[in-house]
């Protein structure tokens, strides 16, 4: 089938593309050549696309592909592969997988490292599996790599519904953590809790520093997950105890903080962090091993699954878009490409 679906697809495919750096309206599909996958490559066909923050600050302008990357955004898909490239192991031919990708993501056809590929496990659906790649390196390297998370510990996370919130709560709470989530609403806080999380703090009707030190009984933090920075960085490490980690992964509070290294130094904490697009191919099959090794087990037992928010139609990106910086999205929202969207209207018509 995929064989055919590469066949039909001729040398174009009808891809979302920014066409100027600004609002969603930016978004708009464009006929774009099909990949062919190069050495070490395959050629996946598409049936879900992750939306993430990254691809948003892509859209205005601040976050461009890395050098050789597509400019089409996108970095998590799920699908099927239709080709390999010199090099890639011909056994993934016809498997279902998802995979972590530099750029492309938002098109019927895309092209990753078969390196970076993870094989679908046959309860998991591919809506689910394109929700995966980007959330779960992302937090399994930055808390447990970088952030040295252990069992025991205390975790605080800032944006507990977001996708990478929630994939947080949950990977925490499997390897024995407990965690304090900040939300933007009662409502949010209650599906945080829901979810797993120990505690959840609205951050708009209270002060997160108050509400660990009481939760803690003074205490503290061992680590922070912070996707805020700027004048959040004090007060996260306000909130760490002695020797404790913040790893920052986004600054969607501003890049620019002011810390009182005096406090940092009594403390002896510790502030990292990270990104992951613009990291070398070997860096991320190493990562792509750790998770294979360390969280697939878990996947493939159902034991971890994403928290789904909405799946969108691919012409429907700029929504997509819309949604994710109202705010609004608790879980994940994803794209699904045409073919995948006519076969599961196919299955509702036959039910």
């Amino acid at each position: 089938m995929e064989a055919d679906r590469l066949a039909q697809a001729g040398e174009t495919m009808q891809a979302i593309a920014v066409q100027a750096p600004g609002g969603p309206e930016m978004l708009v599909l464009q006929a774009r050549p099909v990949p062919r996958p190069g050495p070490g490559e395959v050629l996946v066909a598409v049936a879900f696309a992750g939306v993430n923050r990254p691809d948003v600050l892509q859209r205005r302008g601040l976050y461009p592909p890395p050098p050789g990357a597509p400019d089409l955004p996108g970095l998590e898909i799920a699908g099927t592969v239709a080709a390999v490239g010199e090099g890639a192991p011909d056994p993934l031919l016809g498997q279902q997988v998802c995979a972590l990708v530099a750029g492309g993501g938002y098109a019927p056809f895309c092209l990753a490292k078969a390196r970076h590929c993870l094989p679908v496990p046959p309860a998991l659906p591919l809506e689910e599996a394109a929700a995966l790649p980007e959330t779960l390196f992302t937090v399994w390297h930055n808390l447990f790599e970088r952030g040295l998370a252990q069992a025991g510990e205390t975790l605080l996370v800032h944006g507990g519904t977001s996708g990478i919130g929630t994939m947080a709560v949950m990977l925490a709470k499997s390897r024995g953590l407990s965690v304090i989530v900040t939300c933007g609403s009662d409502e949010k806080c209650a599906a945080a809790l829901k979810l797993g999380a120990d505690h959840a703090i609205n951050y708009r009707t209270g002060d997160f520093v108050a509400e660990v030190r009481a939760i803690t009984g003074g205490a503290g933090v061992q680590l922070v997950l912070d996707m805020v920075a700027g004048e959040y960085t004090q007060r996260n490490c306000d909130c760490l105890s002695p020797d404790g980690r913040l790893v920052t992964i986004a600054v969607q509070g501003g890049a620019k903080a002011q810390v009182d290294m005096a406090k940092l130094m009594v403390k002896r904490l510790v502030l990292t962090g990270s990104t992951l697009r613009a990291r070398p191919d070997p860096f991320k099959a190493a990562l792509t091993q750790a998770v294979a090794r360390e969280v697939w087990p878990l996947v493939a037992e159902k034991r971890l699954r994403p928290v789904m928010d909405r799946t969108f139609p691919l012409a429907e990106a700029p929504a997509a878009h819309r949604r994710m910086e109202a705010g609004e999205h608790i879980g994940k929202i994803v794209l699904a490409m045409p073919v995948a969207q006519d076969e599961s209207e196919a299955g509702e018509e036959g039910r």
